[in-house]
């Protein structure tokens, strides 16, 4: 049913917009530090903190570093890290076996989380690209990202990160069929209570190019990814894909990219009313900081702008490098 409005001058809808007071009473969406997940990105070393030059402001810290971190995200309110390795080059191999190494970097890092700041929740990467030499999600075999083989490898990978401690495992992969294989594994070894945040509809974007050299994946990558990530002219798809992922044992669902696809949230949330969070990823985030940093747009106001755009198309939290900047000013 249409709701109805009275005509001018009986219906003024300036007057909900008159004061601070008035506008705060009638604001559909809030945003607050509880909706983030701050990524971060971890290396090897001591004491370092080594700026990303196409990410101003964001940094890959070594292991004794953060702990630090974990500290700064619970004061603010921030709930939940998510990890990303930045993995020595001689550690890359064809057959990946790093990313299920106890003691590789992200369950280091996931294991100096708990101990520092035990109840802020650690979310993890599973996807081959951080360890693998030819830069892909995924096995490469004559050129072609090949999907089973690709999955056994991945249960191999949450399994280890699920032993050091986390609690939110995220599939960014987009293998078909490893959200079942994930959750089966899990199940089976104990880990009932670890989450699966997948990756459901994250899309072949231009946006991640920053990312790629924070993990140090660009010079690896050859080809392209687009015979398993979304076409981005596909939207049907998407909710193809995502309603798969919740049959198979998704607890919540991602959307990658964020800004360019919240029509994707919407329609997401709409239809399946399931945790729905998006990505706010490494290109919106450059370009949004560039154009501050050249004085062409007011920086804080744009980043608080922006992520309420996500909820206010359903998502339920934001992947967002801003994490720790929004929430300093949203708890201040």
């Amino acid at each position: 049913m249409k709701p109805t409005v009275a005509a001018f001058p009986a219906t003024r809808l300036r007057r909900l917009r008159r004061t601070p007071a008035i506008r705060a009473l009638v604001q559909e969406n809030t945003l607050t530090p509880a909706d983030f997940i701050w990524p971060v990105f971890v290396r090897e070393g001591e004491g370092i903190e080594e700026p990303i030059p196409s990410m101003p402001g964001v940094v890959r810290r070594s292991v004794d570093l953060i702990g630090q971190a974990a500290r700064e995200a619970h004061a603010l309110g921030i709930p939940a890290i998510c990890l990303f390795p930045y993995t020595d080059p001689a550690l890359k191999t064809e057959d990946c076996a790093e990313a299920w190494n106890p003691d590789n970097l992200s369950n280091r890092a996931t294991r100096a989380i708990k101990e520092a700041v035990p109840d802020i929740a650690v979310m993890t990467d599973v996807a081959l690209d951080p360890y693998n030499i030819n830069g892909h999600d995924g096995f490469v075999e004559d050129g072609v990202i090949v999907n089973d083989r690709t999955v056994e490898a991945l249960v191999k990978q949450a399994l280890s990160q699920a032993e050091a401690g986390v609690d939110i495992i995220g599939p960014s992969d987009m293998m078909d069929g490893r959200i079942g294989a994930l959750r089966s594994a899990l199940e089976g070894a104990g880990h009932q209570d670890v989450l699966l945040l997948s990756y459901a509809a994250k899309y072949a974007s231009g946006f991640y190019g920053p990312f790629r050299d924070a993990v140090g994946a660009s010079g690896a990558l050859k080809g392209d990814k687009s015979t398993y990530q979304m076409n981005p002219a596909n939207t049907d798809e998407a909710l193809r894909l995502i309603e798969r992922d919740l049959q198979e044992g998704a607890d919540m669902i991602m959307v990658k990219p964020g800004m360019p696809y919240l029509d994707i949230c919407r329609r997401a949330k709409e239809v399946f009313a399931a945790p729905t969070f998006a990505y706010q990823v490494s290109g919106e985030y450059a370009m949004l900081q560039a154009a501050a940093q050249n004085g062409w747009l007011d920086g804080e106001k744009v980043m608080l702008e922006s992520l309420m755009a996500f909820k206010r198309a359903g998502c339920d939290g934001i992947l967002t490098y801003f994490a720790p900047a929004a929430a300093e000013i949203l708890g201040g």
